[in-house]
């Protein structure tokens, strides 16, 4: 769950050293674009995949979190060892907006007749703005908010692994191995305040394709994410596949949310996905939270002797 920016009410009180420990922003489709929590997935498509997606979460709340992220990646060279990835995202929650720029390289390594090792490194460059005075706060003469922060940049890098065969696949990632203050400056006093403290984020993801019939496959996975001074996170998802088009899908996040899915391939290089959440905490009662949208648009392009037999379904 993303309270990162809650910060913004403590430091109005106070102008002593605070940190946070900040969330990654969240996904409910993750098993769609793995790229964006482990860089070892880059290019396990085997083709070119380009994928656009937007978040809405809390909708009716003022300030929630909302979140768009753009990547493309593919294996290159002869071979196919080699994977690149790019992508975008953009992280706005109340006054603050984070913008993260992603390069991803990982090498695959042939364990056996149809399983595949990848092993993955992530470069990162995120950028924080944040404006104060679309905040409200108790002390107005605060000189922790006598200015914006703008285009406050700092370095990242990432690993992570990643094996899959046909049907089964698994991942550990660290998409932020370093520990870095998103901002600070010297407080009246002289001491160092901060805000927004990165943490080492841990993710873990395994998943099965099971034949239930020619027509018919199904997905249970599961995703579990571990921060430093964060609740322990465990989504839990189960989707079918029908007649290599239609996928239908539920989730559970373990003490915060349920959530239904639904994709459709369109073409052999074109899908369509959407996904509705519903807190199951206090917060999905409150008058004014409509729940989160999540919609992703994902073009795949095909060489003439590749041509898609059957959708990958992770």
């Amino acid at each position: 769950m993303k309270n990162r920016i809650l910060f913004i009410l403590i430091i109005a009180l106070s102008s002593t050293k605070f940190s946070y420990a900040q969330q990654d922003p969240q996904y409910t489709q993750y098993t769609f674009n793995p790229l964006v929590i482990n860089p070892a997935y880059a290019g396990n498509r085997e083709v070119t995949s380009i994928l656009g997606l937007h978040r809405s979460q809390w909708v009716g709340l003022d300030g929630a979190p909302r979140t768009q992220n753009l990547t493309v990646h593919s294996p290159i060279g002869i071979l196919g060892k080699v994977g690149l990835g790019l992508s975008i995202v953009n992280d706005a929650l109340g006054p603050a907006r984070e913008t993260y720029f992603n390069v991803d390289f990982s090498y695959t390594v042939q364990t056996s007749l149809e399983g595949k090792l990848s092993f993955g490194l992530k470069g990162v460059l995120n950028m924080l703005d944040v404006d104060f005075s679309r905040t409200d706060p108790f002390n107005s003469n605060d000189p922790l908010l006598a200015s914006n922060i703008d285009n406050k940049i700092s370095p990242n890098v990432g690993v992570g692994i990643f094996y899959h065969n046909d049907n089964f696949y698994a991942g550990l990632s660290a998409p932020n191995l370093l520990q870095t203050d998103h901002y600070d400056r010297s407080g009246t006093s002289g001491s160092q305040s901060f805000i927004a403290e990165e943490r080492i984020h841990y993710y873990g993801l395994v998943g099965y394709v099971f034949d239930v019939s020619e027509d018919v496959k199904f997905k249970p996975s599961t995703m579990i994410k571990m921060v430093s001074g964060a609740p322990l996170q465990v989504d839990l998802s189960a989707n079918f596949m029908f007649y290599d088009k239609l996928t239908l899908g539920a989730a559970y996040r373990w003490s915060a949310a349920l959530s239904g899915m639904i994709g459709f391939q369109v073409s052999d290089g074109m899908m369509l996905g959407m996904a509705y959440d519903r807190e199951t905490t206090e917060l999905g009662n409150a008058l004014y939270n409509n729940g989160s949208y999540e919609v992703f648009l994902r073009f795949e392009l095909f060489k003439s002797y590749n041509k898609m037999l059957t959708p990958r379904f992770f």
